[in-house]
């Protein structure tokens, strides 16, 4: 096991202090793990479960909360707002320098920020929450006399877990403003729920009620005896051997290189391929490019769960990328004072007969219309040779040409 200390800008544009755990050989797959209200990545939690799972074979990022352990900010600008931001943050870093956040641990309070951050990080396949609350709100009753104290005065000092903190009154009005049981009702992921029945910090009902709010496929497991903050090295280490063994269900298994993949069993993609792959949900599919990866899926209204973009999306995105790029290219070569490049696209199906430039003149055709923005003092001259330059981009000449797709069976 290696651990590296790493650290990337959180969501109040502070530096998060954060552990990047990881096997010898390439991970199973990658995880985000959120600590608790208050604590920090090197709680005995964090730690035992990190390297737990490193020992499974997986990699866990686990990092700081704004304000807290190692992160720069201050806990009393601090929300569960932010704590959702920076955990986004959290999955965008690793995603950018190691892999995909395949597998979001939370504890406690964190466990409700992973189940909230879920829908924003589109490429997460499976969620786990430890001892977490059904409702953010319910870590009201941490602050004691220290409440009332907010709500009068806008902020107080509150003694949690042996340390004092400043909360503000925000921090109430945003916890209760959470729509926690719709984002758990619409979580889209398989989900593992662990919660000890005598949790005296959080009743075990919230696991009952995050179990009930939650669709298929989902598990809850006890940790018997276990304490809140899982303080005892065997009962964290049992929770991350569960953690591990149901994560395997649902995450890609290693190659015989011991390399990941994102389905079990491919090959190493060749520079210039594509690979789509099922995620959880109705049509949600990862599509995977060299070390890059993105979420595809339909709008609820057709019966998709809204995850990423759809085909179309996609099509018009690479046409509309390859216009900017190629007029940046182009303005540059030509030492054009280009600024900016705005591309706006829309699709949509027209009678082949209200086309007078086409061939086809029965049925319905696609047709795409392009909005090209130019920003910066050019002359009419070379705007015009920019808006000739725009049909000269290479997805343009592909989707102008004579295409053969053919589909094999593999």
């Amino acid at each position: 096991m290696t651990s590296l200390k790493v650290e990337f800008p959180g969501s109040l544009g502070h530096l998060l202090a954060a552990r990047l755990d990881q096997p010898n050989t390439l991970p199973r797959a990658w995880a985000v793990f959120a600590h608790c209200f208050t604590c920090s990545k090197d709680s005995k939690a964090a730690a035992y479960i990190a390297r737990a799972l490193v020992e499974a074979g997986f990699g866990v990022l686990r990092f700081d909360f704004t304000g807290l352990g190692g992160s720069g900010g201050d806990f009393a600008n601090t929300h569960f707002s932010s704590n959702v931001g920076d955990l986004v943050a959290a999955a965008d870093w690793l995603r950018s320098e190691h892999g995909a956040p395949a597998l979001l641990i939370g504890h406690s309070l964190g466990g409700a920020a992973v189940l909230a951050a879920a829908h924003r990080i589109a490429d997460s396949r499976a969620v786990v929450t430890l001892g977490a609350p059904f409702d953010p709100a319910q870590v009201k009753r941490q602050f004691g006399e220290g409440l009332a104290l907010i709500e009068s005065n806008g902020e107080a000092r509150v003694t949690l877990a042996g340390r004092e903190f400043t909360l503000r009154r925000e921090f109430l009005d945003d916890v209760a403003a959470q729509p926690q049981a719709e984002r758990i009702h619409s979580l889209r992921r398989p989900l593992l729920v662990l919660h000890a029945p005598g949790d005296t910090i959080v009743d075990v009902d919230n696991a009952r009620r995050i179990f009930e709010q939650a669709l298929h496929p989902k598990s809850f497991v006890s940790l018997d005896d276990a304490d809140h903050l899982l303080n005892s090295q065997s009962d964290a280490t049992y929770a991350a051997g569960l953690i591990a063994a149901w994560a395997k269900r649902y995450l890609p298994a290693p190659t015989p290189s011991g390399e990941m993949a994102s389905t079990a069993g491919a090959e190493p993609l060749p520079v210039g391929a594509v690979r789509i792959s099922n995620l959880p949900g109705n049509f949600a599919v990862n599509v995977e490019a060299g070390r890059h990866t993105l979420v595809s899926d339909e709008p609820v209204g057709v019966g998709g769960d809204d995850l990423g973009l759809g085909p179309y999306d996609l099509l018009l995105g690479a046409l509309g990328t390859c216009t900017a790029m190629t007029l940046r290219l182009y303005a540059r070569h030509k030492k054009w004072p280009l600024e900016d490049v705005r591309v706006t696209l829309n699709h949509a199906k027209i009678h082949a007969a209200d086309c007078a430039e086409c061939e086809t003149k029965e049925g319905k055709i696609d047709r795409i219309e392009r909005t090209v923005e130019l920003a910066g003092p050019l002359d009419a001259p070379q705007r015009a040779r920019l808006l000739e330059i725009a049909d000269k981009c290479p997805v343009h000449r592909t989707l102008k040409s004579e295409v053969e797709i053919k589909t094999l069976l593999s």
